[in-house]
């Protein structure tokens, strides 16, 4: 493997310092079974769920309890929870959530957050995903109307769907946990009788039970945060050892000006403070000319 193609010199995974220790769980929505076997795998730890909280009460998909804080602060205010349910000094949660891709907004994605919390240590270690992949849709729709190539495309029944009144007048009106097309079309009728217009709103379900495409976001997002945890700082030895940001200024492979796309990644440690600029960890050492303000004005 040359220098160019493998990965920038710089700090390997050790042995966990967590190993055979609980981790305490705030989930509702079957997480566990995306996020347990990162965790085991990478750290020896075992999860343990937070079984009397209810993460609803921090806000909800469907908007029944609108979410008051960001989704990083959410995550935290989750995993600390956990950790006061089970009595464990380690806590952990994810939040999500989903619109428009930030580069190309005609494409929808999701955003993930995952935040692990080491009361002993004083650590606060989180990682984020932007999913690229997601069935995250939503439409108007009239009793009778013809579904099949959209049901296709956002995956039910497999993947769950919410309904609501279009535009309700009265009392909100919600369902979930339709099990099938015929479940979903008695759920249109209901919904459109109790909209002013006399439609239904259908949208995906993004809660990560009822959402294959979310869940597997989960859990690629539990082996990216696992691995940065079983990352010592290479300063002071502390577990979370990982990128918090990026550098501009890959040089163009024509002029040498620096374009806009990344040049370094940013490496600090939660714990000490301390912190490394690398070389992209894709081996990437110049831009594209079609990338460059000069060469491509």
């Amino acid at each position: 493997m040359t220098p160019e193609s493998g990965p920038p010199e710089g700090p390997r995974p050790g042995l966990s310092p967590y190993r055979g220790q609980s981790l305490g769980l705030a989930s509702r929505h079957g997480k566990e079974r995306a996020i347990a076997r990162p965790f085991r795998i990478a750290l020896g730890l075992e999860l343990v769920l937070a079984e009397g909280f209810d993460t609803d009460s921090l806000g909800t998909f469907s908007g029944e309890r609108p979410r008051a804080n960001s989704a990083e602060r959410t995550c935290l205010l989750k995993a600390q929870a956990a950790m006061e349910h089970t009595g464990l000094d380690l806590g952990l949660a994810s939040e999500g959530s989903f619109g428009p891709h930030p580069a190309l907004p005609f494409l929808a994605c999701g955003s993930e957050c995952m935040t692990f919390v080491d009361r002993h240590r004083g650590l606060v270690i989180q990682e984020r995903l932007l999913a690229r992949r997601t069935n995250f849709d939503h439409r108007s729709v009239g009793p009778g109307d013809d579904l099949g190539d959209w049901l296709a495309r956002v995956g039910f029944p497999r993947h769950g769907l919410i309904v609501r009144p279009h535009l309700p007048g009265g009392d909100p009106l919600i369902l979930k946990d339709l099990a099938d097309h015929r479940a979903l079309e008695r759920a249109i009728h209901r919904c459109a009788a109790g909209s002013s217009d006399g439609r239904a709103w259908l949208e995906t379900d993004m809660r990560a039970h009822r959402n294959p495409t979310r869940m597997a976001s989960i859990r690629q997002l539990a082996f990216r945060l696992a691995r940065r945890i079983a990352t010592p700082c290479p300063a002071c030895t502390a577990p979370g050892w990982g990128t918090v940001g990026t550098v501009t200024g890959l040089p163009c492979s024509w002029c040498g000006h620096p374009t806009s796309l990344t040049a370094k990644e940013v490496f600090a440690c939660g714990a000490c403070g301390h912190r490394q600029e690398l070389p992209r960890s894709d081996g990437l050492r110049v831009a594209d000319p079609g990338q460059c303000p000069l060469c491509n004005p």
